[in-house]
């Protein structure tokens, strides 16, 4: 430029540099990366896996070879308990993550994701999504150990189908209210403390024993709780018994617990993450 030219335009100045606006995440990008991060952090954490098999597989044990000879004397009985144990596996495996989703909101790390573009599900979308593949393959070796304990199922490929997806369909579900519970509990203890208790709901269904050899009061709640539906429709399924209308109530209450989950896990994470 030449001093004329200075001369002519002595207030022209540089034209500034144009600022691109960061672009936000969409909500498919961010889920995928958590789903990622707790996947991760699940092939890092072998013990709970283990521990989702073992304690099963144990109880599995436990009542087919100590009470089963009790309780049907002709060793049928592991046909009887094995839909029961799958969805106690389920369970157990699906209880880790209260703790997981509780420790995320006490060790600092929300603090980064709430500088960040991310939406509140996604976090606990990828701790759920971790899980059900988890107990997914948890659930396999529990079956695979049953059916060389002697469990001889008598359902055709499509019926293992529909069994595998409401077993699926059960896992997501506990799994949506575990993370639930983990975000309501004010430390990891709590969480783990709740989602303990929370297994001995099976126990109160007909999960061991038929609803109709319980006390007349005990027989009403367990017919009339989520499991037991769901554990008839596995077992019809899979053995052959009646369905009636247990695959409906089934899908109702899983539906039931998944979408009353959702609301509630988003709306105490989104509320806790503003305290931090």
């Amino acid at each position: 430029m030449t001093s004329a030219t200075l001369t002519q335009n002595p207030h022209r100045t540089a034209a500034p540099s144009p600022v691109r606006a960061a672009r936000r995440p969409t909500a498919s990008v961010t889920t995928t990366t958590m789903i990622a991060r707790s996947l991760r952090h699940t092939m890092r954490n072998i013990d709970a896996l283990i521990m989702a098999i073992v304690l099963p597989t144990m109880l599995m044990l436990l009542f087919t070879f100590v009470f089963g000879n009790a309780i049907e004397p002709d060793g049928g009985y592991v046909d009887y308990v094995v839909p029961g144990i799958i969805l106690l596996c389920a369970g157990f495996g699906a209880s880790s993550t209260a703790v997981d989703v509780a420790n995320d909101m006490t060790n600092g790390i929300i603090d980064r994701f709430r500088a960040m573009p991310l939406r509140a599900i996604s976090v606990l979308t990828g701790h759920v999504v971790a899980s059900l593949a988890r107990n997914l393959l948890a659930t396999a070796v529990v079956i695979g150990v049953a059916l060389a304990l002697g469990f001889r199922p008598t359902a055709n490929v499509i019926e293992w189908v529909a069994a595998v997806g409401v077993i699926a369909l059960f896992i997501l579900a506990i799994t949506w209210l575990y993370a639930a519970i983990g975000l309501a509990a004010g430390n990891v203890e709590a969480a783990s403390g709740y989602g303990f208790a929370l297994l001995f709901v099976p126990y109160l269904s007909s999960a061991f024993v038929p609803t109709d050899t319980m006390p007349e009061w005990l027989q009403w709640i367990a017919e009339n709780q989520p499991i037991t539906p769901i554990i008839e429709t596995i077992r019809g399924l899979l053995m052959g018994t009646e369905l009636g209308t247990e695959p409906w109530w089934a899908l109702g209450w899983c539906i039931l617990i998944i979408a009353g989950s959702y609301v509630w896990g988003t709306w105490l994470f989104t509320r806790r993450a503003r305290r931090h």
